[in-house]
């Protein structure tokens, strides 16, 4: 029954029109890198924080009393796709030893009518749901 319930969940998502997929792409592809970052706070037993902004986000590492710039794989500053509008405000959250999460936060992307909103919980988990 579960396997059915996958496959007909892919069939749906492949069959998105074009603005449609790419938008839940780039929101998939934002929450994964925030799920990233928050197991990287737990394995590194270091805070680690997401700075969203409508224009994009990145990653801050506490290193020497400050926050540094999360370097590569993934975690630097990344804009927002051309033709995605994100209401977000200037936010950061930061994600303690625990993978909790010092706020919640809400990112709603938008394109071409259509769009999704990104929640992260202060429990750290992060959701997708439609705008």
């Amino acid at each position: 029954m579960l396997m059915v319930m996958g496959l007909l969940a892919s069939v749906v998502v492949l069959s998105l029109p074009g603005d449609e997929r790419a938008l839940r792409d780039e929101a998939e592809r934002f929450a994964a890198r925030t799920l990233a970052a928050r197991d990287m706070a737990i394995t590194g037993s270091q805070p680690v924080a997401l700075v969203v902004s409508d224009s994009g986000y990145y990653f801050e590492r506490r290193s020497d009393q400050q926050w540094q710039p999360l370097p590569g794989r993934g975690f630097d500053l990344t804009a927002w796709a051309s033709g995605t509008r994100a209401t977000a405000g200037r936010q950061r959250v930061i994600f303690d030893s625990l993978g909790l999460a010092s706020s919640e936060a809400n990112v709603r992307l938008d394109r071409s009518g259509h769009a999704l909103v990104v929640r992260l919980r202060r429990d750290g988990k992060v959701t997708l749901d439609a705008g």
